[in-house]
């Protein structure tokens, strides 16, 4: 006859490997979170970094001063890492290039100067952080700043480029002009109202377009060809 009372499930009892093996790691989650990224559709090289509160401080709050600097430098590391990396137009990569001393001085202040995307305190006195360099910021520091023209900067702000048959990398001029590049699969929205023209070839660094628009101060979105 039945008791009447509901049976006790037995307990199960796993093994610390098993618990390993469905439960991700929180460092491990972090790790691929704050991980370094390249995005061309942006233009920037992302990363993010934790700092740590100080436990002997004597308040959260004054921990999330310390922890601060600590997620900011942790972030810049990987995004100094992930710089290397990134693809020159004349072949190679930008780390080839890091045993000049003034380059490599001006890729520092680039990492110095890092744009906060996001900053998060958490209440132990910890903080999460996003920072971002501008691709365009190491183009600069490989070809120097431009001088600006006489007449001013007349030509359009952004020009939209179909067509394009090339791979991103660092060092592309369009249409004879060297400029900020962004490279895209579909052109976003804030650029559907800009001058549309065709890359008719990409070769030697150099991507032609038809008909000629824009100048050094123009932002061309290279969309690439389908």
């Amino acid at each position: 006859m039945a008791s009447g009372h509901p049976r006790c499930a037995p307990a199960v009892v796993l093994s610390a490997a098993a618990v390993a093996s469905v439960i991700p790691s929180a460092a491990a989650d972090r790790d691929e979170v704050d991980a370094a990224r390249i995005d061309w559709a942006s233009g920037r090289v992302t990363a993010g970094g934790t700092g740590i509160a100080d436990r002997h401080a004597p308040s959260p709050a004054v921990a999330l001063g310390t922890s601060r600097r600590g997620a900011d430098d942790a972030a810049r590391r990987r995004i100094a890492a992930k710089l290397r990396a990134l693809p020159l137009v004349a072949g190679g990569t930008l780390a080839e290039l890091l045993t000049e001393r003034s380059l490599k001085a001006q890729i520092d202040a680039a990492l110095e100067a890092a744009i906060t995307v996001a900053a998060d305190p958490e209440t132990d006195g910890s903080w999460h952080v996003t920072l971002a360099v501008p691709i365009e910021a190491i183009r600069v520091a490989l070809g120097g700043a431009r001088a600006l023209p006489a007449a001013g900067d007349r030509g359009p702000p952004i020009v939209v480029v179909d067509g394009v048959a090339a791979k991103p990398a660092v060092g592309w001029t369009v249409g004879g002009v060297a400029a900020a590049t962004l490279w895209v699969k579909d052109v976003p929205a804030w650029a559907r109202d800009a001058p549309r023209v065709k890359a008719t070839s990409a070769k030697a660094g150099a991507i032609a377009i038809e008909p000629a628009a824009g100048t050094a101060a123009t932002l061309y979105v290279l969309v690439a060809r389908s």
